[in-house]
């Protein structure tokens, strides 16, 4: 943070006698003077020299205790700019944007959302100014339903390269985000006859909901550390099967080879489709990630994929590599749903993809959030030793086990409580069915300091949750 060269003055003290530490009196004294309204918001704040020249504490007292005052939403942090607290604060601390508890949020583990503040905003500029500059008066109508050619193209040379997926532009159909792209797999299905569709079991629920709705029985199948139980698909009598192949949301396990090679087995036996939610297969940290499923057969797997992951779900944009027999109801669906997604960005990330732009920012991320996942192991292994993360190094997050005699209700009410923000695997799950106590920890949002303080916090929160 880049420091000023005027000072700012706070009335506030910090009490060395106290059992509590320096920077935890900082954040409990500024966080009541914000609740109570002597701080408000837009404020600004000291830098953390200039505070910590007035508390006579050293600067990393202050610079923990704005930490952990910007990871509940109450300061916000900038480089170049002073400190200042949030236009959300006044609500209760909640980080703008993020859906406020009725306390706010003070440890952020949610799963499945990136680090937005890294979001390349000078190159996704020049690249929204290049698709300006570049694009015709007819480049602005509604064009082809599909999707800008421009875009088109870049996706199937990328997701070729990076993902072995048999993509030409012609079968690539651009939508706003995953769910909206299953949604309109599932009509089209439906539409032709499909009666009922497997998702893995855990897996997510607002996927099964769009599935629901477009008039799909939904019918469980379960995973186990092979990934989805591709013998369980014949007894579901399904005709599609919703799955997460590269990184199983959310017990973190990979599809092994020989359930690929059965499920590819399953799909042609049966006339069925598979819908492969490819949702963070670009972050895998131990080892070369493996290829698409849909390079198997890409007559009988949709691919689908979005930017929400790899840089900021405010784009809302995503894509589709569908099978030529399923192409035409595709797209009719996907007019009917909205007549296309925005052109002007369509535009720009197909000239982000062409200029290496993603390729880059995806180098920068994946270092950044293996440090924050290797953070994150170290602090459990430290703080609740009895826990054991599951699952491959990929992706947003980690999957926890915990004994079996923990109550998972228990650990996040407790959780709550403390503003800790988390899920559990059981949230996941299908109704009657079980799942072994287990945490889900996304690490993609938070620094390291701030992973451990949440991981400490955590371990208290578990503690509290057992006793009598």
């Amino acid at each position: 943070m880049n420091e000023t060269s005027w000072s700012t003055e706070l009335l506030l003290a910090v009490d060395r006698g106290r059992p509590r530490s320096l920077a935890a009196q900082i954040e409990d004294r500024v966080r009541r003077a914000i609740r109570d309204g002597s701080l408000k918001p837009r404020t600004q704040m000291p830098s953390t020299r200039d505070l910590a020249t007035q508390l006579s504490v050293s600067r990393g007292v202050v610079v923990n205790a704005y930490a952990q005052l910007a990871a509940g939403g109450y300061l916000i942090l900038r480089q170049g700019a002073r400190p200042r607290i949030s236009d959300a604060a006044a609500l209760g601390g909640a980080e703008p944007g993020v859906a406020p508890t009725a306390q706010g949020v003070r440890y952020d583990f949610r799963t499945g959302v990136p680090d937005v503040s890294r979001f390349p905003r000078s190159t996704w500029l020049r690249s929204v100014r290049t698709a300006l500059a570049q694009m015709s008066s007819s480049d602005l109508g509604y064009g082809d339903h599909r999707g800008v050619e421009r875009l088109r193209s870049a996706l199937a040379a990328y997701l070729g390269r990076v993902r072995g997926v048999v993509a030409e532009p012609e079968r690539i159909v651009v939508t706003n985000g995953y769910l909206q792209g299953q949604g309109i797999v599932c009509r089209a299905i439906a539409a032709a006859g499909a009666k009922r569709i497997a998702f893995e079991n855990p897996s997510d629920m607002e996927p099964r909901i769009s599935a629901a709705r477009a008039g799909l029985e939904v019918v469980p199948v379960r995973v186990d550390a092979a990934g989805l139980r591709v013998e369980e698909l014949e007894r579901a009598d399904a005709d599609a099967v919703v799955v997460t192949s590269a990184h199983q949301f959310p017990t973190g396990v990979v599809l092994a080879a020989e359930r690929r090679a059965a499920l590819m087995e399953w799909l042609r036996r049966r006339d069925a489709i598979a819908i492969e939610d490819d949702y963070d297969a670009e972050y895998r940290y131990d080892r070369s990630p493996v290829g698409a499923l849909q390079g198997l057969d890409p007559d009988r797997v949709v691919y689908a994929g979005s930017a929400s992951k790899t840089l900021a779900p405010a784009l809302r944009i995503g894509w589709l590599v569908v099978p030529i027999g399923l192409l035409e109801a595709v797209t009719e669906e996907k007019l009917l749903a909205d007549r296309g997604t925005a052109r002007v960005d369509q535009y720009a990330l197909g000239e982000f993809l062409d200029r290496g732009e993603l390729d880059r920012h995806l180098r920068r991320m994946r270092a950044l959030y293996r440090r924050r996942r290797d953070a994150l192991v170290e602090a459990l292994t430290e703080a609740i030793p009895e826990a054991t993360v599951e699952g491959i190094a990929a992706g947003l997050h980690a999957t926890v086990r915990l004994p079996r005699d923990y109550d998972e209700t228990a650990i996040l009410q407790e959780a709550r409580r403390r503003r800790i923000e988390l899920r559990t695997l059981g949230q996941f799950v299908f109704p009657d069915g079980h799942a072994p106590p287990s945490l889900l920890l996304g690490y993609a949002q938070s620094s390291e300091p701030i992973i451990r303080s949440g991981v400490m916090e955590l371990a208290d929160a578990i503690r509290a949750s057992r006793r009598p």
